[in-house]
């Protein structure tokens, strides 16, 4: 679903037009873009917590030259999922191994 999809649900589950739902959704990722600029964590009680994580000064290889590459340290944005979220998503969808070996997620 891309973001056009979902401010039409938004639009059809609220009541809001198009532009209102539009409006909401571009203030709901506003604020949590400001807040973990600011270095607050979002928590969504069942749904989820946003949070900022810092990643280590690390060395890696260009795998083009083998030459070693530093990578600074930064931070980054990050997601944990919330009990709510993880159960509704594992009622509806099954994990299954396909014969390659690989892992395909299944509606139940």
């Amino acid at each position: 679903m891309n973001k056009g999809e979902f401010v039409e649900r938004l639009s059809e589950a609220t009541g809001f037009t198009k532009k209102d739902s539009k409006e909401a959704l571009d203030s709901v990722i506003e604020i949590i873009t400001e807040a973990l600029k600011n270095n607050e964590e979002v928590l969504l009680t069942g749904f989820g917590k946003f949070e900022t994580r810092s990643r280590k000064a690390t060395e890696r290889i260009n795998p083009q030259t083998g030459e070693k590459i530093q990578v600074p340290s930064k931070v980054v944005p990050a997601f944990k999922t919330g009990k709510n979220l993880k159960e509704g998503v594992g009622e509806s969808l099954k994990a299954v191994k396909s014969r390659s070996g690989e892992l395909e997620v299944r509606k139940k």
